[in-house]
């Protein structure tokens, strides 16, 4: 672990990039709109300004495999292959990571648990599972893509171009999207939604919801077995009532035998993608 240096950690996704330039304590702490700042620019304004920089951890909003992007829809990045361009170029130590993995890193540290699943609902649906003290990656850093397995149809098509995923009935764009279809109510930005008032005014969007982020949970814990489901993001932070609505209708949709004793939590960190980040600057 490196301590006597400073560390840079990111955290961007599709709105935000937040930077925290640390050693024993905070030193600059930055939050730049994603859609006009460029990831590399951004490292790089930092490694020219502060060269006491030892290591770099990014959380990225994308897909990722050894250091290289993979993909990035919403994010400007101008050298894919961000390890091998920084740590040829500066004399820095990089290491970047799926957001998702980045987030069970940090909910694990926080549990000291090596059997921890997370679901985070946001603007997308996000998990990331860690098995025996390994994050599951598959054979391209791409498992637990949960968001995008086959639910049912919608009337309109996810960002990966399928039109089934469950994605689309419960994540916070998912609502927002509804909620436009139907044109009944005004729609909101997507991570603000209150389900419970939501049910007032569009109940069969808000029910709906509900009956997939519980699919999807249930799906997750029978096929991982975990000892701590964590749920977080900003959509289940705007309506807590779903965990307690969860843990009581779960029985009927899980295996049993994955339901012992697993813990269902809600995230308590502010930011557990940037705590992953800061993780992975520590390595």
């Amino acid at each position: 672990m490196i301590s006597d240096r400073w560390k840079l950690a990111i955290d961007i996704g599709g709105t935000y990039l937040r930077s925290e330039l640390y050693s024993d304590q905070i030193i600059k702490k930055e939050r730049l709109a994603t859609a006009s700042s460029d990831l590399i620019a951004v490292i790089e304004t930092y490694l020219k300004h502060y060269p006491q920089i030892a290591s770099v951890g990014i959380s990225f909003a994308g897909q990722v495999s050894d250091g290289v992007i993979l993909s990035s829809p919403n994010i400007s990045v101008s050298h894919k292959n961000i390890k091998e361009y920084f740590e040829t170029n500066y004399a820095v130590k990089l290491e970047i990571d799926n957001d998702l993995n980045c987030v069970i890193r940090a909910e694990a540290e926080y549990h000291q648990e090596n059997y921890i699943a997370a679901i985070y609902v946001g603007t997308g649906l996000g998990a990331a599972v860690i098995d025996d003290a390994k994050i599951i990656r598959g054979s391209s850093n791409q498992s637990f893509e949960l968001g995008h397995i086959p639910y049912k149809k919608a009337p309109f098509s996810c960002g990966c171009g399928k039109d089934n995923c469950i994605e689309l009935f419960a994540s916070g764009l998912g609502l927002e999207r509804w909620i436009r279809y139907n044109n009944t109510i005004e729609a909101t930005q997507s991570i603000e939604v209150d389900l419970e008032q939501l049910k007032i005014e569009e109940s069969e969007i808000a029910v709906a919801f509900e009956k997939a982020l519980l699919y999807a949970v249930a799906t997750l814990i029978t096929l991982t077995n975990p000892k701590v489901l964590v749920l977080g993001g900003g959509v289940i932070e705007k309506n807590p009532y779903l965990l307690g609505e969860i843990r009581e209708r779960l029985s009927t949709e899980a295996l049993s035998v994955s339901l012992h004793r697993v813990q269902i939590v809600p995230s308590s960190l502010s930011n557990a993608a940037m705590d992953g980040a800061k993780l992975l600057a520590n390595y």
